[in-house]
C-alpha cells in the first residue's frame, strides 16, 4: 500500500486525517472531481529543482506554477520544473506522480504557496492514483514546516 509510510507519520505525531478512494484519475483536477473536493482545497505536489537540489512546489489544484515567481519568493538562482525521471526513483512507496506533498519524509524542502495558509483543509494525493488524504492545513504546516511564498498563476 503505497500510504504506509505516510500515515505511519501521521498517527505516530497523533493527526487526524481522513482516507477518501475514488475511480483512478491523474491530474489534480480530475482527482478533485472523482473525490469530490473543490480544486481549491485540493493541492498538488509539483517536482522542481531549486538551484540544483530536488524538491516540492505545493499549490492549489486549479493553479500553475511560474517558476520565475518561485524563483524570485525563494531567492534562488534557478528553479526548473524535475523530470519523473529525475525523481522516480526518490518515491519507491508511492506511484509515479502521486506523491504526496511530505518532503520531509522524502528530505527536500517543501514550497507551499501562500494561498493554501487560508484553507482549514486540504486533500492531496496519497502516494496512489486512487487514494488522497484529507487533513487540516494547520497540522500539515507543523508537520512539514514549508516554505511559505507566492509562486502560482
Amino acid at each position: 500500500m503505497p500510504t504506509t509510510r505516510l500515515k505511519e507519520f501521521l498517527e505516530r505525531n497523533h493527526v487526524q486525517y481522513v482516507t477518501l478512494f475514488h475511480s483512478p484519475a491523474y491530474t489534480a483536477q480530475e482527482i478533485a472531481k472523482a473525490a469530490h473536493i473543490s480544486g481549491k482545497a485540493m493541492v498538488k505536489t509539483v517536482m522542481i529543482k531549486v538551484d540544483g537540489q530536488m524538491a516540492m512546489a505545493v499549490l492549489p489544484a486549479h493553479h500553475k506554477v511560474d517558476l520565475e515567481a518561485l524563483r524570485e519568493a525563494a531567492g534562488a538562482g534557478k528553479v526548473a520544473l524535475a523530470s519523473e525521471q529525475e525523481f522516480k526513483s526518490r518515491f519507491p512507496d508511492c506511484e509515479a506522480g502521486a506523491m504526496p506533498p511530505f518532503g520531509n519524509l522524502y528530505d527536500m524542502d517543501v514550497y507551499v504557496d501562500e494561498a493554501l495558509t487560508e484553507d482549514e483543509e486540504i486533500g492531496f494525493n496519497a502516494g496512489s492514483h486512487s487514494e488522497i488524504l484529507k487533513m487540516a492545513y494547520g497540522d500539515f504546516e507543523k508537520l512539514v514546516k514549508p516554505r511559505h511564498v507566492r509562486f502560482y498563476n
